[in-house]
């Protein structure tokens, strides 16, 4: 649930340009006394009245006189910021109330507007409101309005067999909370849904996995949350494989406790080693990414941060490196997919890229939120390919929603061999044998195949 006071913090935006949003004090301060004191139909023609109307009525006198200023002044960019803070306080106090129809009505309305045809012939000269309210609904804000919406509140077997990226809502939603120039209220609220949906997935994988290999008849399966059809358990006892003594877990330990004293240079090689090392564990014969993957980070880290070369390793400095290595491995650019990205998935290595970026977050939990608005960049520029023009990239997207479900902290997945001989390797072929014990932490209860 959204924090009450988060909704109230009408003076305090916490982020770089606030000084260009602190005037709309009480435009703010009315909607968030409605949306606590009157019927959502009310609200909605206030809101009505305020955004799309653009007319003043005997109840929003002060709050219409704040907004003529901001439309008079034709400041895109704060009338921007304006229009979607309001829409995300209503929302944050209806999700409080669970007031889900008003959330939708609101998105019903917005869609309606944008329908018009008048509003796509508007110019400036003529009405600069329209014009304003027209680069709303065409852009950016309008865009990851629906998309919170349409993850929170629309879970229709239609919307989740749409599009292949509405499977990946949880990462989409990054760009939301990370971009600090976006109200506070739009980026609490996005953080907390995808923490949602990761939770959401996380459980259905696990019990996915326990009740299909379960040897009941009777016991029902669970949907597959997978895009991978039956391949997903092999996948999930080949990243399990990897545990005991030698777990990315314990490898990441061993590494922040030998580099914490290094000077920056130091570090540098030790991290370029550890990236490496172990990487293609489940792919041993090809080593050619290895050696394809150690040259180019190795060219990459000469020249990353070298003026700090002589100074000792600190956190910042850590996330700075952890951040910029994902950009390496990911998108350089923000926009699109970086060198090194196309070519280990062009020779078929995604579980070798997740790994190399698993191993990144395991010295570095505060760089997620980075390497998760990495990945949605990285969705939205596949976004416009059709599913068969990019199963290979679809594929990474998987796995990588799957490792770090499997490595996260409120789960714990165990694989047990049921019978035959032991071997000591975790080929496919040997891992037939076994099967995957999934437990769910914060309930304390192991879902796990019946016999």
């Amino acid at each position: 649930m959204y924090s009450s006071q988060l909704t109230e913090n009408t003076s305090q935006q916490n982020q770089p340009n606030f000084y260009q949003w602190q005037y709309q004090t009480m435009l703010y301060q009315f909607l968030l006394e409605i949306v606590k004191n009157r019927k959502p139909a009310e609200v909605l023609l206030e809101f009505k009245r305020l955004f799309i109307d653009y007319e003043s009525s005997s109840t929003n006198l002060a709050p219409i006189q704040e907004l003529s200023e901001l439309v008079s002044s034709n400041n895109q960019e704060e009338f921007l910021h304006t229009i979607k803070r309001s829409c995300y306080i209503l929302i944050n106090n209806w999700e409080i109330g669970r007031n889900y129809a008003a959330i939708k009505e609101l998105s019903n309305l917005l869609s309606e507007v944008k329908d018009k045809q008048t509003l796509e012939s508007s110019e400036l000269d003529t009405n600069p409101h329209i014009h304003l309210l027209n680069k709303f609904l065409n852009g950016q804000d309008y865009d990851e309005l629906n998309l919170f919406i349409s993850a929170k509140y629309d879970s229709s077997p239609t919307t989740k067999k749409g599009h292949w990226s509405n499977r990946y809502s949880s990462y989409l939603l990054a760009p939301q909370y990370t971009n600090n120039n976006n109200p506070i209220e739009q980026r609490e609220a996005a953080k907390v849904l995808a923490e949602q949906l990761k939770n959401q997935f996380k459980f259905e994988l696990a019990m996915y996995t326990a009740r299909s290999q379960s040897t009941t008849k009777s016991q029902e399966i669970p949907n597959n949350p997978t895009g991978l059809g039956d391949q997903v358990l092999r996948l999930i006892k080949m990243i399990v494989a990897k545990r005991g003594s030698y777990s990315y877990e314990n490898l990441a330990n061993i590494f922040l406790n030998q580099t914490r004293d290094m000077n920056y240079k130091d570090f540098k090689v030790s991290l370029h080693k550890y990236l490496i090392s172990a990487t293609n564990n489940y792919q041993q014969k090809k080593k050619d990414l290895l050696a394809f993957l150690q040259h180019s980070l190795a060219n990459k880290f000469k020249n990353l941060y070298n003026e700090h070369n002589n100074e000792l390793l600190n956190d910042a400095l850590l996330l700075r490196s952890c951040n910029k290595v994902i950009d390496y491995l990911t998108t350089e650019d923000q926009q699109e997919p970086s060198e090194l990205f196309v070519l280990l998935l062009s020779q078929g290595h995604p579980l070798s890229l997740v790994i190399v970026l698993l191993k990144i977050i395991m010295i570095c939990p505060n760089a997620r939120g980075h390497l998760d608005t990495c990945i949605a960049k990285l969705i939205q520029y596949y976004t416009n390919y059709p599913e068969e023009e990019c199963k290979w990239v679809i594929n990474f997207f998987e796995v990588f929603n799957i490792t770090f479900a499997i490595h996260a902290d409120n789960v714990k997945y165990n694989l047990i061999k049921m019978s035959g001989k032991r071997k000591k390797d975790s080929s496919a072929t040997s891992l037939d044998g076994y099967r995957v014990f999934s437990q769910l932490q914060e309930d304390d209860v192991v879902m796990k195949s019946e016999d």
